[in-house]
């Protein structure tokens, strides 16, 4: 496997500047005073991602209610995250990372097994990031289904 980041809690999040599924900007510092749930998906409207980002939607309110801005982040397009956020009643930010910069960051994009082979892919994770801009929980190799339920329990949410 390749040499790649791995967070891990207290450490500071990578800072980013992303255009979300509305081509507005979106940046890690404007959302200083806020906690933060960023989770990373190979590709908008796939069947595991869609398990997800749709868990996440049916967890919004309760997340937001405890304080927490719910972001997803993958490499589609701004186009075809709209598409995804308009189809499945997304209403949270989903964040366009076409070259893979804040991913890679983050050490949610690198080499993973795919069916028995190593490939370069979005690593499925999820990260936690207090108020201050620290990493509180970083969650690599997750599995799409259920994922969401044990990040509420993890946050007694």
């Amino acid at each position: 496997m390749s040499d790649r980041v791995i967070l891990e809690a207290g450490q500071q999040a990578p800072d980013f500047s992303l255009q979300n599924q509305h081509d507005e900007t979106v940046r890690l510092s404007d959302l200083r005073g806020t906690r933060v749930v960023l989770f990373a998906y190979p590709a908008a409207m796939t069947p595991g991602c869609t398990t997800e980002a749709c868990d996440f939607q049916e967890s919004s309110a309760p997340l937001k209610a405890a304080g927490y801005t719910v972001l997803g982040i993958s490499p589609d397009t701004v186009e075809k995250l709209a598409s995804f956020a308009e189809r499945d009643g997304l209403g949270y930010p989903l964040l366009s990372d076409p070259e893979r910069e804040t991913l890679s960051s983050y050490g949610a994009f690198g080499e993973k097994k795919n069916y028995g082979r190593i490939v370069q892919g979005v690593i499925r994770s999820t990260f936690v990031i207090d108020a201050e801009g620290k990493i509180e929980h970083a969650l690599y190799n997750v599995k799409a289904t259920g994922h969401v339920g044990r990040v509420r329990k993890l946050l007694n949410v």
